[in-house]
């Protein structure tokens, strides 16, 4: 059974950092492409970053381009998100995504498998 379990969101201020990461299970991640989602009340599901199976490409959103760093470690399964000069346009769930192609794509129906979300709230 494939388990994406994202951690390490909350309330941080506009302008601070935070650091999210998911731990993936029940799949051979090493094959895996990754991508990170996120939802704001009120609206759709929007791609926020991508990761290839072995880093080799990465994407970002424009909202998100040099702001936010997308990376992996394949030994330990997990994949993060590093997130910083917090905005409040960035309050929204975070998601995980596991795509079996092992690309870094930008559409959420090319991902498979979705983590639960986590929180990010951004005061102003």
């Amino acid at each position: 059974q494939v388990q994406l379990v994202e951690s390490g969101g909350g309330l941080v201020q506009a302008g601070g950092s935070v650091r999210l990461s998911c731990a993936a299970s029940g799949l051979l991640f090493s094959r895996y492409g990754m991508g990170w989602f996120r939802q704001a009340p009120g609206k759709e599901r929007e791609f926020v970053t991508a990761i290839s199976w072995n880093g080799g490409r990465t994407y970002y959103s424009d909202s998100v381009k040099d702001r936010f760093t997308v990376s992996r470690d394949n030994a330990k399964n997990t994949v993060s998100l590093q997130m910083n000069s917090l905005k409040p346009d960035d309050t929204a769930v975070y998601y995980c995504a596991a795509d079996l192609l092992g690309g870094a794509g930008r559409g959420a129906s090319e991902y498979q498998h979705w983590g639960q979300g986590t929180q990010v709230t951004v005061s102003s």
